[in-house]
């Protein structure tokens, strides 16, 4: 980590195949930032977001992301670098033949835990977090939207994650259960962990001030208002 700073990018080019999707990025998340990212379809904010999370490689510029150096990432410490980002999807991609508790446990043996006390305590701790502590033996079907989406988010703080990176986390929700969820980010973010979430909504945006990060023209811009 450079700094305070757990993402820092620095002049970065972010290209899909041999497209220049933004040019020129400088960004900087620090620990316990709550930030938006905004922008429209296309404007490249998932592929920021995949610069990130080592899904995309950075051509030109120089990135860091949880004390990986993201221009000279070798393919083998991406699997390490994800254990750092907790990542929370509109989809909630979770397994449907499965408990929620059977969810957590799979993210946790394939991350590398191994004491069945340790993974059953961590399973209860993170659904604490997220209030559904009586939810662990549930199946996915049997829980609402929203809930399934705090599921989502209870599995992205399984390793203790520096970020959690959050793709229009709330596009499959209701206005009032998307409010719930931020407010859950936002506490999140108080505890230390920070937060980036991509969205459209610009409702909750205005419900929820914060530091705004913009993707618009080929371009990143850093602290705008809406």
């Amino acid at each position: 980590m450079i700094g305070n700073s757990i993402i820092k990018l620095n002049n970065v080019d972010i290209f899909q195949q041999a497209h220049l999707v933004l040019s020129n990025v400088n960004l900087h998340v620090d620990k316990g930032d709550f930030v938006w990212l905004i922008g429209q379809t296309g404007s490249g904010k998932s592929s920021l977001l995949k610069v990130i999370y080592g899904d995309l490689g950075i051509k030109a510029g120089t990135g860091h992301a949880c004390g990986y150096e993201l221009s000279k990432l070798p393919s083998r410490d991406i699997p390490y670098l994800r254990r750092k980002l907790g990542i929370v999807f509109q989809d909630f991609q979770l397994l449907t033949d499965r408990t929620i508790e059977q969810n957590l446990n799979f993210v946790m043996r394939a991350t590398g835990w191994t004491d069945k006390k340790l993974i059953a305590d961590k399973a209860l701790d993170v659904l604490e977090k997220v209030g559904l502590r009586s939810k662990l033996k549930k199946m996915p079907h049997e829980l609402s939207g929203g809930e399934q989406q705090r599921v989502v988010i209870a599995r992205a703080l399984l390793n203790d994650p520096e970020i959690i990176l959050a793709d229009e986390p709330t596009g499959n929700l209701d206005p009032e259960t998307s409010e719930e969820i931020v407010m859950l980010l936002k506490q999140i973010s108080q505890s230390g962990t920070a937060v980036l979430v991509a969205t459209h909504d610009y409702h909750i945006i205005r419900a929820f001030p914060s530091r705004i990060i913009k993707c618009e023209n080929g371009k990143v811009l850093e602290d705008v208002e809406i």
